[in-house]
């Protein structure tokens, strides 16, 4: 039996742009990508701590250590540059994996420059 959960987050991260007339997706610093360990073109969940919106899109890299978290596309009209976001992977596990689960907890300071990792909420 495989079982759904987080794999990754980033919390409290801030939307440094709000395109609509993009491709899509959600561009995120890359630094930030690699701490969490979420691939380009993984799909992410987004959670808009601002005004409740919860979305499905997939992360895009972008450049390392500029802050970047844009929200493009239709998904654009779910998240204003400023707003706080949850930013979401999950992954399905067997039961023999389960057993030395743990997931990649990322936070960050109001630059999105990450602060701390952690495996546990705290």
């Amino acid at each position: 039996m495989q079982r759904t959960f987080l794999k990754a987050k980033l919390h409290r991260v801030t939307a440094t742009a709000s395109e609509v007339d993009y491709e899509g997706s959600c561009e995120i610093d890359g630094a930030l990508l690699d701490a969490a360990g979420i691939g380009t073109f993984e799909q992410i969940q987004i959670y808009n701590i601002a005004n409740g919106n919860r979305f499905t899109t997939y992360a895009i890299r972008g450049k390392e250590n500029t802050g970047v978290i844009s929200v493009n596309g239709a998904a654009a009209h779910k998240a204003a540059v400023g707003d706080l976001l949850i930013i979401a992977s999950y992954a399905s596990y067997d039961e023999e994996e389960v057993k030395n689960f743990a997931p990649t907890l990322c936070y960050v300071d109001e630059n999105n420059v990450l602060t701390r990792k952690s495996s546990s909420i705290s």
